[in-house]
């Protein structure tokens, strides 16, 4: 199997495979917005971006940004290598409901204890998701949920091909 072939970014671009292994924490004070079912459901311009090389970032959005009376516990968790066990949220909006289409970390690693309680969602799950008024477009394959934008190049893991990346 051939490896990908880095696309070079041009100005005010960021390469994720320039991004660092194991992942980078950030502040970022862009504008985000997600909207499920015609409701905004978040937004902010205080949250975190999780940057992995050969993914596109994930934003986490600090949960007093978030209208939390659309979000249920959900019983699913998973684990991460980096950031320890996340759980999940179950989101409703109206009649539309959307099992496990958000995430946190209740109890990070070390590292990343800034991330706690923090809520991550899937963009490809969501009506829109925005980065400074952006659009913006899912990771491949959505395991990952990383936000694609145009000042963000790959190529990206995630698409059928990519795991061994």
């Amino acid at each position: 199997m051939f490896g990908p072939r880095r696309i070079e970014p041009g100005p005010g671009q960021e390469s994720v495979w320039d991004y660092p292994r194991p992942p980078r924490l950030e502040d970022s004070d862009k504008q985000i917005q997600v909207v499920f079912n015609g409701v905004v459901i978040a937004e902010s311009n205080r949250t975190k971006r999780v940057l992995e090389t050969s993914h596109p970032p994930v934003y986490y959005i600090p949960p007093e940004d978030v209208k939390r009376e659309y979000f249920q516990d959900s019983p699913r968790s998973t684990f991460c290598e980096w950031k320890g066990n996340a759980r999940y949220y179950t989101i409703t909006v109206g009649e539309q409901s959307l099992p496990n289409g958000a995430w946190y970390y209740p109890e990070p690693t070390a590292y990343f204890a800034a991330l706690r309680d923090y809520i991550a969602v899937y963009p490809s799950k969501m009506e829109a998701c925005y980065v400074n008024g952006e659009r913006v477009q899912a990771q491949p394959g959505d395991f990952y949920g990383g936000w694609v934008t145009s000042d963000i190049v790959g190529p990206f893991k995630g698409s059928i091909g990519t795991m061994g990346w």
